[in-house]
C-alpha cells in the first residue's frame, strides 16, 4: 500500500445553519473547533430544491429486480489516478450484492464508462452511450467541474447521478429534479478544516494557486474564509485552467507576495506545479495540498516533498481495514492490477450499496422510485435500524423494517437535497519517499 493514513483532522456533522468541526489539534492532541454563526448562502440546504421522500414502495419488496448502473469515472484526464480505486469500489459492491441475490431477489449489473475531464471531454460521447443502456443511475464523475458538464443531461433523462467524489457546494442548491446524490462531503468542510489547520500551525499569510473550475474556486473560497476568519491573510490567489501546462505566471504572482505558506488546489497539474515551486526556493514544509492532488509522487526526486502537508476527506485504510482487505482480495481474484491506494473507493462502494438498497426498499428499478428511498436507507429519515452491509440492511427491508445504512466512508445520512450530513477530513504529511502518512505534529 503506497499510502498510510490516520485520522488527525475532523469528524464533522454539517447542519442547515452551521458547520461544526470537532477534531484533534495536530501535534497537540487538544480539541479544535470552529462553528461559524452562519453558513454561506450557497451551502445552505434550505436554499436548495428540497425533495419529499417516498413513504411506500411502488413495487413488490423481495420480488425479482435487475438494477443496471453506469459509471462515468475518470479513466482518462487529470483525475485518472482516481479511476482504479473508484471503479473497483463499484465492482466490489456489485459482487457482494449479487452474492445475496438468492435471498434479496436483486441483481446488479454495471456498465462502465469514462468521464474524462473538461479538457478531453470524454463525457460527450460516454454519457449518451450510458444513457442508451437504460441505466437507472450513473455513478460519477469524480470531478465537480466535470459532473456539472453533464448533470443536466443525466437528470433531464430521468436518471440518477450519484457521485462518490464531488465536493463543490454548487450541487447543494442545484436544480437536479431530486436525482443527484453524493457520498463525499462538501468543500465547506474541507475548506474550513484546511484554513483553520494553517492558522493553528502559526501561518499568518497564505498564497493560493487555484484550478479555475467549480471545485477549485469553491474550495479556495472556503479555505480563504476559514484562514482569514482565524486572523490570517490570503495575499495572492491566481487561477489556471484545465489543460494548462505552464504555471510560471501563477507561481511568480504568488512568490512575489512572499507568503509564509502556499496551498495548491489542482488535479494532476501538481506534477508540474510542486517541483517548480520548490525549485524556485519555496520550502516543501510550507507547501499544502488538497484532495485533488494528494497522491504518491514516487517519480519525484527522493525527498522533494518531504514535509509538505495536505487535507483529504474520507476514512483511512486503517480505519476500514476489513473493507480494504476484502477489496484487495476481490481485485486479486478479478486479475486486475493491485490498487496503489484507496482514494474514494469507500465512497464508490457506498454509492452502489445505497442505490441497491433504495431499489430494494422501493420494489423498483425506476430512478424516481429509487431516489425517493435514498434518504430513508441512508438514515436521513428517523426510525431506521442501523446496519453496515448490504446483506444486513436487505434482511431488515425484506422483513418489513426500515434500514439505516452506515457506510464504509461515513454514516452518510442524506439530507433533503442529497448531501451527506456527516464526513471526515484528515491531515497528512509527505515523507522522504514522496508518499504521505499521518501528520504527527
Amino acid at each position: 500500500m503506497v499510502r498510510s493514513r490516520k485520522l488527525i483532522g475532523a469528524l464533522a456533522l454539517t447542519g442547515v445553519a452551521a458547520l461544526t468541526l470537532a477534531g484533534c489539534a495536530a501535534g497537540g492532541g487538544g480539541a479544535n473547533s470552529a462553528a461559524p454563526s452562519e453558513e454561506p448562502e450557497e451551502s445552505q440546504a434550505a436554499a436548495g430544491p428540497t425533495c419529499e421522500p417516498a413513504t411506500e414502495p411502488v413495487g413488490e419488496v423481495g420480488g425479482e429486480l435487475s438494477l443496471k448502473i453506469g459509471t462515468a469515472l475518470p479513466v482518462t484526464g487529470t483525475l485518472a489516478f482516481l479511476g482504479p480505486p473508484e471503479i473497483q469500489g463499484v465492482n466490489y459492491a456489485m459482487s457482494l450484492i449479487n452474492e445475496y441475490t438468492e435471498t434479496s431477489g436483486l441483481t446488479v449489473e454495471v456498465v462502465h464508462g469514462d468521464s474524462g475531464d473538461t479538457d478531453n471531454k470524454a463525457y460527450e460521447t460516454e454519457i449518451p452511450r450510458l444513457l442508451s443502456e437504460d441505466v437507472s443511475a450513473i455513478v460519477g464523475a469524480a470531478s465537480s467541474g466535470t459532473s456539472l458538464q453533464f448533470i443536466d443531461q443525466v437528470v433531464g433523462a430521468g436518471v440518477i447521478q450519484f457521485s462518490p467524489a464531488n465536493t463543490s457546494d454548487a450541487f447543494t442548491t442545484y436544480d437536479d429534479n431530486c436525482l443527484y446524490f453524493r457520498t463525499a462531503p462538501s468543500d465547506v468542510l474541507q475548506g474550513a478544516v484546511h484554513g483553520n489547520f494553517l492558522a493553528s500551525e502559526g501561518y499568518q499569510t497564505l498564497g493560493l494557486i487555484v484550478l479555475n473550475d467549480a471545485y477549485g474556486t469553491g474550495l479556495a473560497k472556503y479555505i480563504t474564509e476559514a484562514f482569514e476568519g482565524a486572523g490570517g491573510e490570503v495575499v495572492a490567489d491566481p487561477t489556471f485552467n484545465t489543460g494548462d501546462t505552464s504555471f510560471d505566471a501563477q507561481i511568480s504572482e504568488v512568490l512575489a507576495q512572499d507568503p509564509e505558506a502556499i496551498t495548491v488546489i489542482s488535479f494532476d497539474e501538481a506534477e508540474t506545479l510542486l517541483p517548480s515551486l520548490i525549485e524556485q526556493g519555496f520550502a516543501a514544509e510550507d507547501l499544502f495540498l488538497v484532495d485533488g492532488n494528494m497522491s504518491a509522487y514516487t517519480d519525484f526526486p527522493e525527498g522533494l516533498l518531504e514535509g509538505a502537508r495536505g487535507t483529504y476527506p474520507g476514512p483511512t485504510p486503517e480505519d476500514v481495514q476489513e473493507f480494504v482487505d476484502g477489496l484487495d482480495a476481490y481485485v486479486a481474484e478479478a486479475g486486475v492490477d493491485a490498487l496503489k491506494d484507496y482514494t474514494y473507493a469507500p465512497e464508490s462502494f457506498d454509492a452502489v450499496n445505497l442505490l441497491a438498497l433504495a431499489a430494494l426498499a422501493s420494489g423498483s428499478t425506476d430512478p424516481e422510485a429509487i431516489s425517493g428511498k435514498l434518504q430513508e436507507v441512508s438514515g436521513g429519515i428517523e426510525g431506521g435500524t442501523k446496519c453496515t452491509t448490504f446483506a444486513e440492511c436487505a434482511d431488515i427491508i425484506l422483513e418489513g423494517g426500515q434500514a439505516d445504512y452506515d457506510g464504509v466512508s461515513s454514516p452518510i445520512t442524506f439530507d433533503e437535497v442529497g448531501d451527506p450530513t456527516e464526513g471526515m477530513i484528515n491531515v497528512y504529511e509527505y515523507g522522504p519517499d514522496n508518499t504521505y502518512a499521518p501528520y504527527e505534529g
